[in-house]
């Protein structure tokens, strides 16, 4: 018989004279409500201990009420009855660019479960076209990582992937600056472009970076990132493309007889589709800036064709 077990990162704390406390993964304490089950019974059913090492083991009774809080430890996703599937499993990762980054980027995908691909930069032009119903894999992600300035018009195709709801997730670097910016999966996300314009926005030295940019610079001298860099970049793009699978199977629902204690609460942060990363590395620091999409704008009315006096006057005007 398949039985519930804690799910990784979980426990019950036995506080000695009081009611057992679950610790969950994030770290916050939460009292459980037990009812009529014995907090021995409930720790037994779900560390799955029916006696210490030694003795003849003592089964518990499994009564309904017993039945229903875990089934409520299930719910809210602090049990499980079968070993959990990593993040990434069943998304396939469409992976290109220099591989200093590639190399770790494809480790650290893959033992969380993704199924990565190389792909060149014709192919990511013919997904981007496809009709949205040709689309193969079910969570399909192209990533594109740079160790350098991104070319004029080098994305511009690429950008077209979250109308065919495949996520876009990209990096480059600039100096001794590596750049994450946000993961676009759907239309309306933040694109390369639009980081280009946010960018240019905010700085009062637009024309020159806009210059930097054009290819209008020196020739680089890096630094070119490091095996910790590297490591801490693919890291940071897992954890993307992580956020980004979790929100495609949809938020775990809330058990009941589980309660917040009130001192723990859940981190926040930027969401991964309204985030860009700036990683400096020379000390392997990095910070996150808010970036939203640039709407689209009306085209200017064209110009009123000018008008040409030829001599005669038009009808009901006089000189």
């Amino acid at each position: 018989m398949t039985r519930s077990r804690l799910a990784p990162g979980t426990g019950i704390v036995t506080v000695p004279g009081a009611a057992p406390v679950l610790r969950t993964s994030g770290g916050e304490f939460l009292r459980i409500d037990t009812g009529g089950v014995t907090g021995q019974a409930l720790v037994r059913r779900l560390a799955g201990e029916d006696a210490p090492d030694g003795e003849a083991p003592t089964r518990e009774p499994r009564t309904a009420e017993l039945d229903r809080l875990v089934e409520a430890f299930e719910a809210a996703g602090h049990a499980v009855s079968a070993p959990p599937r990593a993040p990434l499993a069943g998304c396939t990762v469409h992976l290109l660019g220099d591989p200093v980054l590639t190399g770790p980027v494809a480790r650290c995908a893959g033992a969380e479960g993704a199924e990565v691909r190389p792909i060149t930069p014709d192919q990511v032009a013919e997904l981007a076209r496809a009709a949205p119903g040709d689309r193969p894999e079910a969570r399909p992600a192209v990533l594109w990582c740079l160790d350098s300035p991104v070319p004029d018009g080098l994305w511009d195709r690429a950008d077209r992937l979250p109308h065919r709801r495949i996520a876009w997730l990209r990096c480059h670097r600039e100096g001794s600056h590596s750049w994450i910016e946000p993961l676009a999966a759907a239309p309306g996300d933040v694109t390369s472009r639009h980081v280009r314009l946010r960018r240019l926005a905010a700085t009062p030295a637009h024309r020159e970076l806009a210059a930097y940019w054009a290819g209008h610079r020196t020739p680089d001298t890096g630094p070119h990132p490091t095996e910790a860099s590297a490591a801490l970049i693919a890291a940071l793009l897992t954890a993307d493309l992580i956020a980004w699978a979790e929100a495609e199977a949809g938020p775990a629902g809330a058990g009941a007889g589980v309660r917040v204690d009130g001192a723990g609460q859940r981190p926040t942060g930027l969401p991964a589709r309204r985030r860009l990363r700036r990683i400096d590395l020379r000390d392997l620091t990095f910070t996150e800036h808010p970036v939203l999409p640039v709407p689209d704008v009306a085209p200017l009315p064209a110009p009123a064709p000018s008008r040409t006096r030829t001599g005669a006057s038009a009808p009901g005007v006089r000189p």
